[in-house]
């Protein structure tokens, strides 16, 4: 199999397994993965994850411009942001997962770190999440924000809207947005009960190794 033909099998695979467990809904989040080239292979726009035929992924050049396939999700821009800041970054992904998007509607997290420090593992696969403002759904202006990160966050979360996580490949992508939606049920759960957080040392040393 081809190094084309197998991400389009997995990032249907990665996608149905999201979908299937309640990660993301309708036909809401988009997926993209780098190929060796340069391209991108990119999840279409209005179709759920649940169901994605990887015959009709999207392909789009390093360029951004679309080369075959369904039209792409209309937050390429976000996608593109990433890929331009971070380079090592091999797929990025973005859901509208429901634990994240309430915590980025709560008045008082930590615009430039949402999780607190509940796990050690949140840290090694995130490190600080950044809390991004509201846009309109694919608006230009999202790439614009992470743009202006520099590269130096994996992970935001867009508020009122969800997380978009960057990784080396596809599963690695799709591991730590689990662990940030994971992260987020559980400081809505501890919400108001003064949860034993990690200690600033530990977070300090994960932060220096993992972020």
């Amino acid at each position: 199999m081809s190094e084309e033909a197998h991400l389009r099998e997995q990032i249907c695979r990665l996608a149905k397994s999201m979908f299937d467990r309640g990660l993301t809904c309708g036909s809401s989040g988009n997926i993209s993965a780098r190929l060796s080239d340069g391209s991108l292979l990119v999840t279409p726009t209005g179709q759920s994850m649940g169901f994605l035929d990887p015959a009709r992924i999207s392909r789009m050049g390093s360029d951004m411009r679309h080369l075959s396939g369904d039209a792409p999700t209309k937050e390429i821009p976000l996608h593109a942001a990433f890929y331009e800041t971070r380079a090592g970054a091999g797929a990025v992904v973005h859901l509208h997962s429901t634990h994240s998007v309430a915590l980025s509607m709560m008045p008082d997290i930590d615009a430039d770190n949402v999780l607190p420090p509940l796990t050690p593992y949140s840290i090694m696969k995130l490190g600080k999440v950044k809390l991004l403002p509201v846009f309109m759904p694919g608006d230009p202006a999202m790439g614009d924000a992470v743009r202006g990160l520099a590269g130096t966050r994996s992970a935001v979360l867009l508020a009122n809207h969800g997380p978009v996580v960057a990784a080396a490949d596809l599963e690695a992508a799709v591991f730590a947005m689990e662990e940030l939606e994971e992260t987020a049920k559980l400081a809505l759960l501890t919400r108001g009960l003064n949860p034993r957080l990690l200690d600033p040392n530990m977070m300090a040393a994960l932060l220096a190794r993992f972020g």
